[in-house]
């Protein structure tokens, strides 16, 4: 059973801004709490002991709001002096989070997907598993398709789109160079190589990367 995860949540929330001028994106509300603090309720829920944060604008807000310790659960920050990217900030926290497969979570998106679906997840050799979603709006190309056996592809006509949530762990990461990468080239050597799985949700998701789609989930709560 996977006992921790990794929130991301160092993203200057650029699009957001006047909204972010002052506060990180995981701090905004959405009801009567914050998104990461919706993050961390559910996942001490499902059975998580620790996350890691990794954190870098407004840093301190988030430190300071959130401590070390919320829900039960241990709380641990990877402080990036630079934006590292997804890949970069998840390589820069792996001393943080050790050879045990994580649970990783996009510091800026709502969702009521059920994590404890993710953390029986095992598989000999720790390949990444993902949650994708249909395409939304703003991505309507999606980034790869899902064969019948759960397996990623990038050549069927059907695609769907990377949710910001999966399983992942330290081997993937292992030929990655310090320093600021994205994940989509890790994605795209997995996907080629047969090694990337994941699973279809069609639940409630939201990327909360403008004011309009933030606007549309606060708008769930009157």
């Amino acid at each position: 059973m996977i006992e921790q995860a990794m929130i991301l949540a160092a993203g200057r929330g650029e699009r957001m801004m006047p909204l972010t001028r002052d506060v990180p994106k995981p701090l905004l509300k959405v009801g009567d709490s914050t998104l990461i603090q919706r993050h961390l309720q559910r996942l001490s829920a499902a059975g998580i002991k620790r996350v890691v944060i990794n954190v870098h604008y407004l840093a301190e807000k988030i430190k300071q709001t959130l401590g070390d310790l919320q829900f039960g659960m241990q709380i641990i920050y990877s402080e990036e002096e630079q934006l590292l990217e997804t890949a970069g900030g998840i390589q820069a926290a792996l001393p943080l989070l050790g050879n045990e497969p994580f649970l990783i979570v996009n510091g800026d998106i709502y969702t009521d997907y059920p994590f404890e679906r993710l953390l029986g997840i095992r598989n000999q050799e720790q390949l990444p598993h993902l949650v994708m979603i249909p395409n939304p709006e703003h991505h309507p190309d999606g980034d790869f398709g899902l064969d019948e056996k759960g397996v990623l592809k990038a050549d069927l006509s059907e695609r769907l789109t990377y949710s910001g949530l999966g399983i992942y762990s330290a081997v993937f990461f292992k030929d990655l160079p310090p320093g600021r990468e994205k994940l989509r080239p890790l994605f795209d050597k997995a996907v080629a190589s047969g090694q990337l799985f994941g699973e279809l949700y069609t639940g409630v998701w939201s990327d909360i990367g403008t004011p309009d789609r933030y606007q549309a989930v606060i708008a769930q709560f009157p």
